[in-house]
């Protein structure tokens, strides 16, 4: 006979553990980028920008994972706030190149500050050990599915 204290079948399954936890996920993510009035897509496009230098649209998307229907709005944000700056493709005037503002990189430190912040509360009670062991078979089945279907996910918006 189950009482309400028995878990249910589908709680052990690593499949609804893991979709639970990336809920926990997303949820402190969103919130924490939220209260520094960003989201997971201009952290995402700042960070790709610092590490791979001034680009296209196209190829920040290709580079953030973020699409293309996607890039636009979070380049206008970004833009309207002075983090990053278009200015003509000298080399294709239909295009635009997408650069990081000095704004950009005070911003990009203050996201990198609060993701670490998340971080450190989605795996408290992991420790440092712990964690690494998770993210390295996370990254594990990250890469195994990508490679399966030639795909890579949207983790954050």
């Amino acid at each position: 006979m189950e009482t309400e204290e028995t878990p249910a079948r589908w709680e052990g399954l690593p499949s609804w553990l893991l979709g639970q936890a990336a809920g926990h996920a997303h949820r402190l993510l969103g919130d924490g980028f939220a209260a520094v009035g960003a989201r997971g897509y201009h952290y995402r496009l700042l960070a790709t920008l610092e590490d791979s230098g001034p680009a296209s649209q196209a190829a920040l998307g290709r580079r953030s994972g973020i699409h293309l229907s996607d890039m636009v709005a979070t380049i206008n944000e970004l833009a309207e706030r002075g983090l990053v700056e278009r200015a003509p493709d000298p080399s294709d005037r239909r295009r635009n190149i997408v650069s990081l503002t000095s704004a950009g990189k005070r911003q990009l430190r203050r996201l990198e500050k609060r993701l670490a912040e998340c971080q450190d509360e989605l795996l408290a009670p992991l420790s440092p050990e712990e964690r690494q062991v998770l993210t390295e078979m996370l990254a594990k089945l990250q890469d195994h599915h990508n490679r399966r279907t030639g795909t890579s996910e949207e983790p954050w918006r």
